[in-house]
């Protein structure tokens, strides 16, 4: 079996290695790469078997309808909340993301985001870059003995709070159920952000995960708190989190999976000493972008084979 058409949604050439675009196109017979903004992509997409989307597209009914032949629908990311999952079992078509690829990678970035701050880095660069080597006045703590609250453990929260108990960090968690694991369970979301100095997001995107952090919990963050987020801006509310930041008395760390909702808010209350963004470098290491690749590919082949893998819908 092969696909007769594939439509690429906002995947750029340089997102796969050569010899996976070739793999590809073993698998299809046409393809077909379009921006998700163009004017007439109703138009061009109306034949395809195979919607292949990048990071985050808005794949709504509109879209889905419009494919009456669209069997499999294939992210190239872990996160699936943009596209309507609904809409999809109700004409049968498989949604696959990619699973597990940059676990360690984000766990390990998220560490090292945190150990960052807490060892006061940013300024200790700024004073070098200025012919300043004086280290007085630099302040910092350490994470062992820290108390680190781990919101949602899936397998990169899982990993966070292994290298945190590593550290000597003192890890609870909370999640939507209790887990198998011997890190601390609090079933009150509210009283795990209440109760840690450090509170790691890992949530996956999704309706239920949407404002998870708001106006009713985030004024609890502890005072000098440190709140980092890895995952999509929906999960925190942005008036509750730029209201607190406004007060100066905790840090928020997030990487940037462009978050244009939030950047002009964050702008207003950035001072840059409590406010730390990254671009998407999360999910950046050669072995991760390797798995990702691999993944992406084996989810078409699997499909083929009849044996569909890493379905969301």
């Amino acid at each position: 079996m092969k696909f007769k058409k594939a439509i690429l949604i906002n995947i750029a050439d340089s997102l796969l290695d050569q010899k996976y675009w070739d793999k590809i196109d073993g698998l299809v017979e046409t393809r077909i790469s379009l921006d998700r903004e163009d004017p007439e992509l109703h138009d061009k997409i109306k034949d395809a078997d195979l919607l292949l989307l990048g990071f985050q597209v808005p794949i709504g009914k509109d879209i889905i309808d419009a494919m009456p032949n669209l069997k499999l629908i294939s992210i190239l990311a872990t996160a699936y909340g943009t596209v309507d999952l609904e809409a999809a079992r109700a004409k049968g078509i498989t949604v696959c993301n990619i699973a597990d690829y940059s676990t360690e990678a984000v766990a390990e970035f998220t560490i090292a985001a945190i150990l960052y701050e807490l060892r006061g880095m940013a300024e200790a660069i700024r004073r070098r870059e200025g012919g300043d080597w004086n280290f007085t006045g630099i302040r910092a703590r350490e994470l062992k003995g820290s108390r680190f609250g781990v919101i949602g453990l899936g397998n990169i929260g899982n990993r966070v709070a292994e290298l945190a108990e590593g550290f000597g960090a003192n890890v609870s968690y909370w999640s939507r159920s209790k887990k198998d694991v011997d890190f601390k369970y609090d079933d009150d979301l509210n009283s795990l952000i209440a109760n840690n100095d450090i509170i790691s997001i890992n949530v996956a995107e999704t309706e239920d995960t949407i404002d998870l952090l708001n106006s009713d919990n985030i004024p609890l963050i502890p005072k000098n708190g440190i709140l980092i987020s890895t995952v999509p801006a929906t999960v925190v509310n942005t008036e509750a989190l730029t209201s607190r930041l406004a007060k100066k008395d905790i840090t928020f760390i997030f990487v940037n999976h462009p978050r244009p909702s939030l950047e002009p808010e964050l702008a207003k209350v950035n001072d840059s000493t409590n406010v730390t963004g990254y671009p998407a470098i999360g999910f950046i290491t050669d072995e991760a972008i390797i798995a990702k690749q691999e993944s992406f590919i084996a989810n078409l082949e699997n499909f083929v084979n009849g044996n569909p893998q890493n379905i969301v819908s």
